[in-house]
């Protein structure tokens, strides 16, 4: 791929199984990504040079998804005047409420775009990032044109399946 206008970061490699989601739909789209597993809690220094320098280094569009406390999202967004979409993981004693209201719970100045829980957020977040992206680039502004007209086309099929078995 070419230069990566998108990076998907998470906290954890154990969520690499839903994330991998959002590569996969950036993909179809082919939009370059880079995909990196950096802890807001554990690493924070990597995560604030990650997201101080990724302006410089050409992307566009961060995704961070992250558990638990999910400070992912907000660190990076503290670091990098780029829109961030955070990706709450559901999981722990909470199934991702925590992750969610963390991810969410923005204070003015920090905002951070919040996808939903389970496996339609990393595609949800792909998805709003294609749509960032296609503001400045028409062709792939057309891509999610002809996207929206095929979800249009399956719930049509849809009907018409369920109507023939009437």
């Amino acid at each position: 791929m070419s230069q990566p206008l998108v990076g998907i970061i998470m906290g954890s490699d154990s969520d690499w199984s839903l994330v991998q989601k959002a590569a996969e739909t950036l993909k179809s789209f082919g939009v370059a990504f880079e995909v990196r597993v950096i802890s807001a809690h554990r690493t924070p220094e990597v995560a604030g040079e990650y997201a101080s320098t990724a302006e410089a280094r050409g992307l566009k569009v961060i995704i961070a998804a992250a558990g638990g406390a999910a400070h992912l999202g907000g660190v990076l967004a503290a670091h990098t005047v780029l829109p961030v979409i955070g990706i709450p993981v559901a999981g722990g004693a909470l199934n991702g409420l925590d992750a969610m209201y963390a991810t969410l719970q923005m204070p003015a100045g920090i905002p951070v775009a919040t996808v939903t829980l389970g496996s339609a957020g990393p595609v949800n977040a792909a998805l709003l990032a294609v749509q960032i992206l296609g503001t400045a680039d028409p062709d792939l502004r057309a891509k999610f044109h002809d996207y929206k007209a095929g979800l249009k086309q399956k719930v049509a099929e849809g009907n018409a399946k369920v109507n023939a078995c009437l």
